[in-house]
């Protein structure tokens, strides 16, 4: 494992031109027009996916970064002058304000490995209006696909029921860089290592891996693989069902080989792991485990350890690094407050269905002997009586953080501790209860009282 270093979080986010149009013309609209007072926007989800009950979050490292380093350099700026959507706007905003552009706000978030739930915020903004709208797109791509691998590899751990997870998902991620990023998420939510060396290099995670296939059937035959393998790597873990796996335990258990552990990519992953811990017991080599992969689930892990199935560890892949139940987790930024005149003004929306919450809101978590009971979202200042301890940290003040970085390793063990706190019946794999988030009394009235002026 991990020891306490502080590694570094490598920037893996793109320039400002790495966002969507209407944020660049929308940006330098206000600036424009004058509108370059303070407005405060939070990023959160409106509604779980399916098949999730929490979400755990991740990602604020990658985000700190992007803010941190935010500006438009000389090439930026050329090709921002060509766009025909900019081709109106003064050129003081090409000459004087982009050269100059930094990010000068300030940012509230849960810590990363935090259980959060809708609507709860995971990320508060609050900076010059071109500013805070400029960055709503690295943010949401950022945050929520952390956000989205991490609650899905939170529930692979906790359906292993104590066995280690591993990331296998680099050669199914959408880009190299999102496998990288997963295999973070994924080691953050309490997986055990990733196989992504990239990822082990750049935040510190253990690497593992065992042979392909393809080392199997480059030999003239499956025993001569594994002797060569063994030859020069020692008690490795050894891939046996190539062609027949009880036929390849066999010769492994008649060589005199004792690896660390078999494992096991096809067919039925219970019976099968079943037959090979016999002939492994019979052969001796208790002390030789069995790990499985082949497109594994939480799904398929709960059942597989709900049977008592003879399995040691798990490699699960494009379920983690594409988190496929949930690939777009539905992350939103919304505006909630805007300065007029001097004056914060909370602002809601009421589209039906995409209603928003208005003004800065806080979340208190409710603890009652070690479990997590409810949640309250009140607007912010002094917290509602007995609410519990706030979740939303100050993690940016005037653009830059407000604290160092915190190891990976340690927020790992933080997130393991806190969804641990959630209910069992939150927690479980099917049919999962929800989890209770109510709305402070000062949010409600502020509700009431502007969805009737805007009536």
């Amino acid at each position: 494992m991990l020891s306490g270093q502080n590694w570094l979080s490598v920037t893996t986010t793109g320039g400002p031109l790495s966002t969507d149009l209407y944020e660049l013309t929308m940006m330098a609209g206000y600036y424009s027009a004058g509108f370059t007072g303070q407005a405060t926007f939070e990023l959160y989800v409106r509604s779980l996916p399916p098949n999730r009950s929490y979400l755990v979050a991740a990602g604020l490292e990658q985000a700190l970064d992007y803010l941190e380093q935010l500006h438009f350099d000389r090439d930026d700026i050329a090709h921002l002058r060509t766009l025909p959507g900019l081709e109106r706007i003064r050129a003081d905003f090409f000459d004087e304000y982009l050269p100059r552009f930094r990010f000068t706000g300030d940012a509230w978030a849960v810590p990363e490995g935090t259980p959060v739930f809708p609507p709860e915020p995971l990320l508060r903004i609050t900076a010059p209006m071109p500013q805070a709208q400029l960055v709503e797109t690295a943010l949401l791509a950022v945050i929520g696909f952390q956000t989205s691998v991490a609650s899905r590899a939170a529930r692979a751990v906790d359906a292993a029921a104590g066995r280690p997870v591993a990331d296998f998902g680099a050669r199914r991620a959408h880009g190299l860089e999102a496998g990288v990023l997963a295999a973070r998420a994924a080691f953050l939510a309490g997986c055990e290592s990733t196989s992504n060396v990239d990822a082990g290099r750049r935040f510190g995670i253990p690497v593992t891996g065992t042979m392909a296939h393809s080392w199997v059937m480059a030999f003239p035959d499956e025993l001569s693989a594994f002797c060569k393998y063994a030859d020069i790597f020692g008690d490795a873990v050894m891939l046996v069902d190539t062609y027949d796996t009880e036929h390849a335990v066999r010769s492994i258990a008649a060589s005199g080989l004792r690896p660390r552990a078999v494992r096991l990519d096809s067919g039925d992953l219970v019976a099968l792991s079943r037959r090979v811990r016999s002939l492994l017991d019979a052969a001796g080599l208790r002390d030789t485990g069995i790990v499985v992969s082949s497109d594994l689930t939480e799904q398929r892990i709960a059942d597989i350890v709900a049977v008592g199935a003879p399995i040691d560890g798990f490699g699960v892949g494009g379920a983690l690094s594409t988190a496929s139940d949930a690939p777009a987790l539905g992350a939103i930024y919304k505006l909630v407050e805007i300065e007029r005149d001097g004056v914060a003004v909370p602002i809601m929306k009421l589209s039906p269905g995409k209603q928003s919450y208005p003004g800065r809101k806080a979340i208190y978590r409710r603890v009652e002997h070690g479990l997590a009971i409810e949640d309250t979202m009140e607007l912010d200042g002094d917290p509602p009586a007995a609410a519990g301890g706030p979740l939303l940290e100050r993690v940016m003040e005037q653009g830059r953080r407000t604290g160092p970085r915190r190891p990976l390793i340690e927020m790992r063990a933080r997130c393991l501790a806190a969804v641990n706190a959630l209910p069992r019946d939150v927690r479980q794999i099917r049919d999962a209860a929800s989890y209770p988030v109510r709305l402070g009394e000062r949010l409600r009235q502020t509700i009431d009282r502007l969805s009737h002026a805007h009536r």
